[in-house]
């Protein structure tokens, strides 16, 4: 138990200082070069863990298993984290930390509607406050934030919820990183198939003559310098698969409900980071929105928490 509490705390310090390490190099990169090589890299580091995870439970992978993990790591890594690095290049990463830690929230409803899962009145109550901090962060009425970074920080926040939700399927079958590992190889295979078309002639000039200029000629291998490479093996390596590989230890080895606290604490450390190596400042609106996230986190979080300890006591009475 005391490993799976260090496995929360490494956890959230990596998820925690993802926007600000990602911040600091988005004038050496394109947003889309990076979303490929940390998902790709990130799924290698994956990679050990799942077929640990395959070999214990005595499981492969069939034809349909590989299909449906190119379906999700398309939704994940092409569409949701290409979405989420170009909101990191268009507002601030404090927002973008934030905004993003709302996604548990999007799983619910959306398990809600498409998995039939049950929903309760804490969770009703923990969506409207974690929507009521939204606005107050936005603060649509004087807002200084670019509209489109929030667009895409939403959007990409929801279409990662969503991968989630399809892949509760394959998650209850082979556990969850199984499912993230492919998942991540898998859709930045994908992307690398979409980045080579657009180096070729015609398709990158219509970008260009469309003013989608981040979408056309995309680098693989430029931009890195001896100045960048360390932040950037700290995102590929330690945030995207070492992160990731703690965060499903740590369920491993206490409960998802504990482990969830990570999106608890994310929003709260993540504008301190912000503030202290960014200097980005934190405004009144947004200090209170996030307290509004936080309250709904706990509102969300905490029953669960109650309920699997009051379950293990019972257990423990029962084995006395």
């Amino acid at each position: 138990m005391k490993k799976g509490y260090v496995y929360i705390i490494l956890t959230t310090l990596f998820f925690s200082s993802m926007e600000i390490s990602l911040k600091t190099v988005t004038n050496d990169f394109n947003p889309l070069q990076i979303t490929l090589s940390r998902f790709f890299v990130g799924g290698l580091v994956l990679l050990p863990f799942a077929v640990k995870r395959l070999r214990a439970l005595s499981l492969s992978i069939t034809k349909s298993d590989l299909k449906y993990f190119a379906f999700l790591g398309f939704m994940c890594v092409v569409v949701s984290m290409s979405l989420y690095q170009l909101a990191v290049l268009n507002t601030k990463a404090s927002v973008v930390a934030v905004l993003f830690s709302c996604n548990p929230v999007f799983v619910m409803l959306l398990a809600y509607l498409i998995l039939k899962e049950k929903i309760y009145r804490h969770n009703v109550i923990s969506l409207i406050l974690e929507v009521l901090g939204i606005i107050v962060i936005i603060n649509p009425l004087h807002t200084k934030l670019t509209l489109s970074g929030i667009f895409l920080t939403l959007s990409s926040a929801i279409i990662f919820s969503m991968y989630t939700v399809f892949g509760k399927r394959k998650t209850l079958k082979f556990g969850g990183i199984v499912v993230t590992c492919f998942s991540f190889i898998f859709g930045s295979l994908e992307m690398l198939i979409l980045v080579l078309l657009t180096k070729i002639n015609f398709i990158a000039d219509i970008l260009n003559k469309n003013k989608l200029h981040v979408f056309a000629n995309i680098p693989i291998f430029s931009g890195y310098t001896l100045h960048n490479m360390p932040i950037m093996i700290y995102v590929f390596v330690f945030v995207t698969g070492v992160g990731y590989a703690l965060y499903f230890m740590a369920m491993e080895a206490t409960s998802t409900s504990l482990t969830s606290l990570v999106f608890f604490f994310k929003p709260v450390i993540s504008p301190i980071l912000a503030l202290l190596i960014l200097k980005e400042i934190i405004p009144i609106n947004m200090v209170v929105g996030i307290l509004l996230i936080v309250i709904g986190s706990i509102i969300s979080i905490i029953p669960t928490i109650i309920t699997q300890m009051h379950n293990k006591h019972v257990e423990a009475l029962y084995k006395e």
